[in-house]
């Protein structure tokens, strides 16, 4: 599968945060994050291993019991079911893959 760049097709996953499916393989998706500063996103968790890169901007990210600022060229890797959120600091751009995919995730038209 490939896909071309295009700035559309975001939806919002919670305020200040949009996301978009950029493609999808049989077992893992990787997925265009817009974060937006001032916002955060509670801590969560979930069955996805997810490997994430920050692209540009600035956000604090809580793993488990550890804090950790991030800027960009900075990656992480979130275990399945590790409790993790974030503080959005600048407006930023992350990308993430989640291995195995995130049904939650799928468009309403891709379901």
């Amino acid at each position: 599968m490939f896909y071309k760049n295009k700035n559309e097709g975001y939806q919002q996953a919670i305020e200040g945060v949009a996301l978009k499916t950029m493609v999808r393989g049989e077992k893992t998706e990787f997925v265009k994050f817009k974060l937006e500063a001032g916002h955060t996103l509670p801590m969560h968790a979930h069955e996805q291993e997810q490997t994430g890169y920050l692209v540009s901007g600035s956000i604090v990210l809580t793993i488990g019991d550890e804090t950790f600022p991030v800027e960009p060229g900075d990656c992480w890797c979130i275990p399945s079911n590790v409790q993790h959120g974030a503080k959005i600091i600048k407006d930023s751009i992350a990308v993430e893959v989640f291995a195995p995919r995130r049904q939650d995730y799928l468009k309403k038209s891709d379901a």
